[in-house]
């Protein structure tokens, strides 16, 4: 869906190697969006049927001719589907909807969905409570790890920060697979030598998950 055979594998093994090193469980997940936002199609619509009224009236004060009922019937019908267009493309192009979410909104959403894979997905239930989640929402633009509190005594907030920073920059290149990878490299790099707990066997499966989200 989102990611290249390559770039599966690739993960799938740094996974692998990950958790064989340091004994904890790594999930990876793409999402397409991490809600549907509503309000982004009405925005859009709105926001065509505004432009496409101003090109209409517009249109009338170069050509004051006599108003017909064909002409009227013409800019309804031009200033509705212009809407309509805008609010389709809201729907099917991330790029065009990402224009209408309010940058705080996108980070709750996937903060909350992440937060909801987690738990949904049993990464709870790991002995030590060392899993880590490390989720990439493509419409937000957006990376969110979640991780057990069995690494909290060892990591802070920051230091997760840190790690997102290293995705998100891999990621604004329109880079995913290799945004994950970086991750995974960051997550190594900043667990080793910690002395976090090894947990009993590998729970789940290494390769990343992809899903159309919310």
């Amino acid at each position: 869906m989102f990611l290249s055979a390559n770039d599966k594998q690739a993960i799938t093994a740094r996974v692998a190697a990950l958790e064989t090193t340091l004994g904890i469980e790594v999930v990876t997940m793409v999402a397409a969006k991490s809600d549907n936002y509503p309000e982004a199609v009405w925005k859009a619509f709105a926001l065509g049927a505004s432009l496409a009224s101003l090109v209409v009236a517009i249109g009338e004060v170069l050509h004051p001719d006599w108003v017909t009922t064909g002409a009227v019937l013409t800019a309804a019908v031009t200033i509705l589907g212009v809407g309509a267009a805008c609010a389709l493309a809201a729907v099917y192009v991330a790029s065009f909807a990402r224009l209408f979410v309010r940058t705080s909104r996108a980070t709750l959403e996937v903060t909350q969905h992440a937060k909801a894979q987690f738990l949904d997905r049993g990464l709870s239930a790991t002995r030590e409570r060392t899993a880590i989640l490390l989720l990439v929402s493509l419409l937000e633009r957006r990376v969110e790890i979640v991780a057990d509190r069995g690494l909290d005594a060892h990591v802070s907030r920051a230091q997760w920060d840190g790690v997102i920073a290293r995705v998100t920059e891999r990621l604004a290149a329109g880079e995913v697979g290799p945004a994950i990878l970086a991750g995974l490299a960051a997550i190594e790099a900043l667990l080793a030598g910690k002395g976090i707990a090894r947990g009993s066997g590998n729970a789940f499966a290494d390769g990343p998950i992809e899903e159309e989200g919310a």
